[in-house]
């Protein structure tokens, strides 16, 4: 199964960290970065090597993603040191521009280590296809709000139509699996988390990041495939698999190779 759900938790709130791991979030993101304050950034990455080598079960441990701080600030070396010290399998890279960066960050890390590009900026999607083909990286993220701003875009909707769907065009090219795409800020309104995550779903992204546990059930269930799509999706691999030879046809329609494809997709969701 792509995870769905990623679920940003302050890196100097370590008493959230268990209770993240408590909510259906396929992932739970500490993040050092831009939750933690300047001042506190020593003891926000201190404080979460301590946690991680204190004994987290090997199921916990699977849904760890460290937000690391971006490349060339003074925490990035110090972040990236502690991830590789304490086994951390998944980094989140803010700011991800430059494959060459992407390249040491990987190399810094554990040997397979699954790097998480999160791409805010106009310059991150100019580069996207060389950010892509990074060592180690395994997942594009689109950083929507930040690259509004750096992009002078006033809208977070039909706006950004053209560069989502470069992140899965280049995420397929890359042979990546499908995009994250960004937060919805609206904490309390479930009906625009939904609305945001079937629209990101229709555009190829294959999940969202989350700021709140309460968006996490509405972003696994806009995500998953419906069940009219499981039962779809069924009636055509019986039927293949009742004529693997031959032309078939399912509700009418001719099935062939991409509606095969979609329906084992679809299956293994």
């Amino acid at each position: 199964m792509i995870e769905r759900s990623y679920l940003f938790v302050p890196g100097d709130r370590p008493e959230r960290f268990q209770k993240a791991l408590a909510t259906a979030a396929h992932q739970v993101v500490i993040d050092l970065e831009d939750a933690v304050g300047l001042n506190a950034k020593g003891e926000a990455q201190a404080s979460v090597g301590k946690w991680l080598r204190s004994g987290l079960a090997d199921a916990d441990r699977e849904r760890i993603v460290v937000r690391v701080n971006g490349f060339g600030t003074p925490w990035h070396r110090d972040d990236v040191e502690m991830t590789r010290a304490a086994g951390v399998r998944r980094v989140m890279v803010p700011k991800s521009e430059d494959a060459g960066e992407l390249n040491d960050v990987a190399a810094r890390c554990t040997d397979d280590v699954a790097v998480i590009a999160l791409i805010e900026s106009v310059a991150g999607v100019v580069r996207m296809r060389e950010v892509a083909r990074a060592r180690g990286v395994a997942r594009l993220a689109f950083g929507s709000f930040d690259f509004t701003v750096d992009a002078g875009i006033d809208g977070m909707t039909r706006e950004l139509d053209f560069v989502r769907s470069q992140f899965v065009i280049e995420s397929r090219y890359a042979n990546l699996s499908p995009p994250i795409d960004g937060v919805t800020l609206a904490t309390d309104d479930t009906d625009a988390v939904g609305a945001d995550a079937l629209d990101a779903r229709r555009f190829g992204f294959g999940g969202k990041l989350c700021i709140h546990p309460r968006q996490v059930d509405t972003v696994n269930r806009a995500f998953a495939p419906t069940g009219a799509e499981r039962e779809w999706a069924a009636r055509v691999l019986t039927a293949l698999a009742e004529n693997p030879r031959g032309a078939i046809a399912v509700d009418g329609k001719l099935v062939d190779k991409p509606i095969i494809d979609r329906a084992k997709r679809i299956q293994a969701a």
